[in-house]
């Protein structure tokens, strides 16, 4: 892997939207999230299609290009995510991002280019997005923050701990009130440990789990089975996939070999609130556990031996843990903790 050097204060960062444009659609938390980038001290760069809602796949690819050939760009982020960044794909000249790697933030539809960053060997950060974890309504969790400037700024051991508080309810970015104050939070609950009690170190590769799934189909980017070791993440969307939809993937995954290649799971807390699918407490709390039981159900039959850790703030929930794809992580079972290398 091509690690890449760490911006500093004063340099310049490329806010880009590879996926949606919605910086078109809700300009304010977009620009509070771009003055909460300045007040770490970076410069933001926009680009044509970064607050287009409807750029075309072939100009989203034309900035993230302009973006990596640019030397005095040191990061790239995300604005957020989208449905359809897979189609950009096929337009990215692995050239350009090798030629100079940089770090990239961004997940849920990013995982497309996180994956396709990590079959030409380039790590990067899943998590951390303009419009939400920087725009976040108030001020940034503080969980968020300290993963976030963790992981722009320094190189070394980080430990991922249980959110201090935590929300999976959106807010409507169209009423302006919601801008101004934080979000109320729920108490903080603890991991799931599942398995053996046997320490795991390895590398991080996984993502959004219903965009891997198009990974998986369109077969373009991704590597052998044989080459995937270590530790597999996953976290599902606002999408709310059902607990059959989550087993299906996880077989397919396991069909094809890849389960069985990870000796550890770490799996996201998963949404189970929506703007578009209100959820009562005991309905949230039944997805939750629905979707673990599929998970572990997944697990016994295609990787029994992996160790899987539930709960952790790592997807579409409120604080986000930032996470190095295709970097470092170790996990002590007994200790019960878990530290990635930034």
């Amino acid at each position: 892997m091509l690690f890449a050097a760490k911006p500093i204060a004063g340099d310049r960062v490329a806010v880009v939207s590879p996926s949606g444009g919605l910086p078109e659609v809700f300009p304010a938390p977009y620009e509070l999230g771009i003055d909460r980038l300045r007040d770490l001290g970076l410069e933001p760069v926009e680009y044509p299609s970064t607050r287009r809602l409807h750029a075309t796949p072939e100009e989203r690819a034309h900035d993230l290009h302009a973006a990596w050939a640019d030397p005095t760009i040191r990061a790239v982020i995300a604005t957020i995510g989208g449905d359809d960044q897979i189609s950009v794909l096929k337009h990215l000249d692995p050239a350009v991002f090798r030629a100079d790697p940089k770090p990239f933030f961004g997940y849920s539809d990013n995982t497309n280019l996180l994956n396709f960053l990590y079959s030409l060997g380039l790590p990067a950060f899943h998590g951390g997005s303009v419009m939400v974890q920087f725009g976040r309504g108030g001020a940034m969790h503080p969980d968020s923050e300290r993963s976030l400037r963790a992981a722009l700024f320094t190189s070394g051991d980080f430990e991922l701990t249980p959110a201090t508080g935590w929300t999976d309810h959106d807010r409507d970015w169209a009423d302006a009130t919601n801008l101004k104050t934080e979000p109320e939070l729920f108490p903080p609950t603890d991991w799931g440990w599942h398995g053996p009690s046997t320490p795991v170190a390895g590398k991080l590769w996984g993502g959004c789990l219903e965009i891997l799934d198009w990974q998986l189909a369109a077969n373009r980017w991704m590597l052998p089975a044989e080459e995937y070791s270590g530790v597999l993440f996953l976290e599902t969307s606002e999408e709310l996939p059902s607990a059959d939809q989550v087993y299906r993937i996880l077989r397919n995954l396991g069909e094809r070999g890849l389960l069985a290649r990870f000796e550890a799971v770490l799996w996201g807390r998963p949404k189970s609130w929506s703007l578009e699918h209100h959820t009562s407490p005991e309905e949230s709390a039944a997805y939750v556990e629905a979707q673990y039981a599929a998970a572990q159900r997944a697990l016994a039959e295609y990787d029994p031996s992996a160790l899987l850790v539930t709960g952790l703030d790592i997807g579409h929930t409120d604080p986000q843990l930032v996470l190095p794809y295709g970097g470092s992580v170790s996990i002590d079972p007994v200790a019960r903790r878990i530290t990635v290398t930034y």
